[in-house]
């Protein structure tokens, strides 16, 4: 296994200037159409349905005197809201991109609170571990899921894993549910004791204190409160808890895995010797990361551009809702020079292939 300790660079051997000259194309873009990078009225109208989508069913769950199967089917809808929330608002407000006007960004970041996430943990995570090291055994923590399913040839193979292809999906929905419960309170201890932060670091105890006091608050909206409201026992509010959290978990899952573990995606390492990547940081993501359905018109809705995956991992500063249009630019300059462009033209050809990946990482080495 790498040294996830180990200093990593990225080569900076780019005769062709790739970067430069893509870099220069989407910004004469914007200048040309006079547009910011960031969120339009698609976005803030998209916001507003996609909060709807949780907050609606939520109260509609506690004050209606619908049975228990129908209040079933509201949490199921707060899950696909939750998943919404995730891909559309919080998403692009943690990258800077909702809003030019930092505050917004801020607020829109802390949706991830009704997520039961963490903002802290989740842009060390995903901004600096993810974004920068994409799909690098040791420095990426999206291929680590545990050692009950192996995401890369580098990982320790586990005769558990020859049936992985089978039941990983079951084990997808627990996504946002393992945020709730553990996975802040691992990352933060780990983070720390890396003394791995974002941006302007926090003092310990204020990110201890954070993490607990939003906990207790996400504890007490979505367990406490319906005890405290419904007529209803109270093993049904958890199974309904655990349903919407489930169907949450399950789309993000399938969405963040479809981009980077797959068939087409490469996982390279950095030479032994000197930590230094073969390829330049662009050109890294070109290799490692895969569009998918980028020509539906609902995932490119629903997802929040993370179909594109390959335009949000070259300009993280852009918001989503810009994706359709300069991938048109990313795909004619990868083409130029002479560069891969991995998509998918449907989710279900990526989906077979994700699940097709999962079986070959599941073969024992030889």
């Amino acid at each position: 296994m790498s040294n996830e300790n180990a200093p990593l660079r990225f080569s900076r051997k780019d005769p062709k200037k790739f970067f430069i000259t893509l870099n220069k194309r989407v910004n004469e873009h914007f200048k040309n159409i006079n547009t910011p990078k960031t969120g339009n009225w698609k976005l803030y109208i998209k916001t507003i349905f996609m909060l709807a989508l949780v907050v609606a069913p939520y109260f509609l769950i506690l004050f209606t005197e619908f049975n228990a199967w129908i209040k079933l089917l509201f949490a199921l809808a707060m899950g696909v809201g939750i998943a919404g929330v995730g891909m559309n608002v919080m998403h692009d407000g943690n990258h800077g991109s909702f809003s030019k006007i930092p505050w917004i960004n801020k607020l829109m970041g802390s949706s991830i609170y009704i997520l039961a996430g963490n903002v802290h943990n989740w842009k060390v995570q995903h901004n600096i571990l993810h974004h920068t090291y994409t799909n690098i055994h040791g420095h990426d923590e999206d291929l680590e899921a545990g050692r009950i399913i192996r995401f890369s040839k580098h990982s320790k193979w586990l005769p558990i894993h020859k049936f992985q292809h089978l039941y990983s999906v079951l084990l997808y929905g627990l996504l946002t549910i393992n945020w709730a419960i553990s996975t802040d309170f691992q990352q933060t201890y780990r983070f720390l004791k890396r003394k791995i932060t974002y941006r302007k670091a926090l003092q310990p105890i204020r990110q201890w204190v954070i993490l607990i006091f939003t906990k207790v608050l996400y504890a007490s909206i979505w367990i406490v409160v319906p005890m405290l409201f419904l007529e209803m026992a109270w093993w049904k509010i958890l199974i309904g808890f655990f349903a919407m959290h489930y169907v949450a978990g399950l789309i993000l899952s399938l969405v963040f895995q479809l981009a980077h573990i797959i068939e087409d995606a490469q996982m390279p390492l950095p030479d032994k010797e000197t930590g230094t990547m073969k390829n330049t940081w662009a050109i890294h993501q070109l290799l490692t990361t895969v569009n998918f359905s980028t020509k539906n018109k609902f995932m490119n809705w629903f997802t929040g551009g993370l179909n594109h995956q390959i335009e949000h991992h070259i300009f993280p500063h852009i918001s989503h809702v810009h994706y359709t249009d300069i991938a048109k630019i990313v795909k004619k300059t990868a083409k130029e020079f002479n560069l891969p462009y991995n998509e998918y033209k449907t989710t279900r050809s990526a989906l077979f292939s994700h699940f097709r990946f999962l079986k070959q990482m599941g073969v024992q080495p030889v």
